[in-house]
């Protein structure tokens, strides 16, 4: 049974930065790509980031790029979201998610891809 269980979810003022992380258990991490989903009160659940297994390939939703970056440590079981120039709007549970994927550099922000998830972690931005 795979597990994800993610931290690093705070309250933070706008303009702060924040690094989530989501450490995986149960299976070989490198055979997953990974992403980061997040979803506000009222709100459905968006797609914020993926990445490849390899970690070569990289995705962002259009509301983070360029503020957002998602990165991965295969020798830790860990996938990480670094998060700069937050905004009130980024305020949501953030979720990681793995994709049991075939090929190295597949990735994708396709929710309904993912097979596994973890139970969030609360990021609220300040104004």
């Amino acid at each position: 049974q795979v597990q994800l269980v993610e931290s690093g979810g705070r309250l933070v003022q706008s303009g702060g930065s924040l690094r989530l992380s989501c450490v995986v258990s149960g299976r070989t991490f490198s055979r997953y790509a990974m992403g980061w989903f997040r979803q506000a009160p009222g709100k459905e659940r968006e797609s914020v980031a993926a990445i490849s297994r390899n970690g070569i390939n990289i995705n962002y939703g259009d509301s983070v790029k360029g503020r957002f970056t998602i990165s991965r440590d295969n020798a830790k079981n860990t996938v990480y979201l670094q998060m700069d120039s937050l905004k009130p709007e980024d305020t949501a549970v953030y979720y990681c998610a793995a994709l049991e994927a075939q090929g190295f550099y597949y990735y994708t922000l396709a929710q309904r891809q993912y097979d596994y998830w973890g139970q969030g972690t609360q990021v609220t931005v300040s104004s």
